[in-house]
């Protein structure tokens, strides 16, 4: 079941696409990827997705990723009395600690961590930014406000606050038993939400323990500024653009947007672009022509992968949405433009023998008709810098470690392989690459592939060798002294 695209679909799963009929004809109308948001749905529900998921990778005999996204804390005000006020542009209003439901003046802001980091001046954003507040004097349990922006104030509406670093760990006690309750499961993937600094991922690495990949959510503007860090420490990023959006001018988003792919391009890590992609289509089957643009712009600037939220959890189109963005992405790729576009974003300092191999590789596909470029990977490091090279050719990922090939299934352009039988030696190896090609209908008997490998194999990080040969393994056998 070959994608004719790189570019790579994430869905989330939820009450509309809860059943084994539902998930596999996704993953067959192009999902590469699951998501299973902790914010929603028991131990029980999320267990249930993950043993239908690995029935049907079992079934279709290809790796399926599996995404499990942290809640991470929430900040949100107390109650009121009368259930909701609304503040009127101008007018004071307090934050504090008094537990008394809430006014039209005031309201109990249950988190006194904030309050030890507000500075006069700083902003709250209250329901998505939809009430703006500046603060004008601050304590250890209060703030005094101005309202900026008014509106209704409801209970338990989330806040925001863009402009200072907050002392709040990024797992909260639920996101720590979800975490472990999920590695243990055997997600490949965990994203973390409310990422602030490179220190909340790398003790989020410390509890993983090398179970699952971590991808860092950037969807606050101290993580913006952090990402050169968190992305060193991150083995994958997600553009969060709905918290990004709230927090930041609007205007900012897109161009951080693209920072922030090519950040993670050029480190030869994952990028997920996520949040309201085609999010219309939760109630109608077909997308309005600008997130239909949105999808072609994220592809445009190199994303590994595009993400459905709401639309395939909780909508009333999950196929049409999966779709869609399949179509889209097939119809950017197959442009000029997108090539063009890709190649010169292209800039990689190649300081190592795996850079130069997998530069060579790209080179010469492109420029001799091989079909494939066939990386055994042991980390999945080698496929991941054959993916940043964005060839014109397929990336085959051939492992013995099912992690590895689960994990890969996020990467642009990576078609995953189990290797099977000995390919202790080299000439095995070509021979194993050969008969996956021709397996997935990648490349024909008459048709040549380039090799990549590690040689001795078995040691991470070993890339050291590349080979253009016959997808005939008779040829191989005749032409191999080995």
């Amino acid at each position: 079941m070959r994608r004719m695209r790189n570019v790579k679909i994430v869905a989330t799963l939820g009450p509309a696409s809860d059943d084994y009929d539902t998930i596999r004809r996704l993953f067959e109308l192009g999902a590469d990827v699951f998501r299973l948001n902790m914010s929603h749905g028991s131990h029980d529900e999320i267990r249930e997705w993950h043993g239908i998921i690995r029935n049907i990778e079992q079934e279709i005999g290809r790796p399926i990723a599996i995404l499990a996204d942290l809640q991470g804390p929430k900040l949100r005000v107390g109650v009121f009395a009368g259930d909701s006020e609304v503040l009127v542009d101008g007018d004071k209003f307090r934050m504090d600690l008094d537990e008394a439901e809430g006014t039209s003046s005031r309201v109990r802001l249950p988190h006194p961590e904030i309050f030890q980091a507000l500075k006069p001046g700083a902003t709250l954003l209250i329901n998505d930014g939809k009430i703006r507040l500046r603060v004008e004097q601050c304590g250890e349990d209060y703030a005094d406000c101005v309202v900026v922006t008014g509106g209704t104030i409801s209970n338990r509406k989330g806040v925001n606050v863009p402009d200072v670093v907050l002392p709040v760990a990024a797992l909260s006690a639920k996101d720590k038993r979800d975490l472990e309750f999920v590695c243990e499961l055997g997600v490949d993937w965990v994203a973390l939400s409310f990422v602030q600094r490179p220190e909340d991922v790398i003790y989020t690495k410390e509890l993983v323990a090398g179970r699952a990949a971590v991808l860092s959510k950037i969807e606050k503007p101290s993580a913006v500024e952090a990402y050169d860090e968190i992305l060193e420490v991150s083995d994958g990023i997600m553009v969060a653009r709905g918290d990004l959006g709230v927090e930041l001018p609007v205007q900012a988003v897109p161009p951080i947007q693209k920072r922030l792919i090519r950040g993670a391009r050029k480190a030869a890590k994952p990028v997920i672009v996520a949040t309201q992609m085609l999010e219309s289509m939760i109630e109608s089957p077909i997308p309005t022509r600008a997130e239909v643009s949105d999808v072609a712009n994220a592809i445009y600037e190199g994303a590994d992968a595009v993400m459905l939220s709401a639309e395939s959890a909780a909508g009333q189109f999950p196929f049409e949405a999966v779709s869609t963005m399949d179509a889209v992405a097939v119809e950017v790729e197959n442009g000029q433009v997108y090539r063009d576009i890709i190649e010169s974003a292209r800039h990689v300092d190649r300081k190592t023998t795996a850079d130069s191999i997998v530069a060579s590789a790209r080179e010469i596909a492109e420029n001799t008709g091989v079909k494939a470029i066939c990386c055994f990977t042991h980390s999945g490091t080698t496929a991941l810098k054959t993916a940043r090279e964005r060839p014109r050719v397929p990336i085959l990922a051939l492992t013995p470690f099912t992690g590895t090939a689960r994990r890969m299934c996020l990467s642009w352009g990576v078609n995953c392989f189990m290797t099977n039988g000995d390919v202790s030696r080299f000439k095995m190896a070509v021979v194993s690459a050969a008969r996956a090609a021709r397996a997935g209908q990648f490349a024909n008997s008459e048709d040549n592939i380039v090799v990549v490998a590690g040689v001795p194999f078995n040691i991470p990080g070993s890339t050291n060798i590349l080979r253009v040969a016959p997808c005939d393994e008779r040829l191989i056998f005749n032409t191999d002294p080995e």
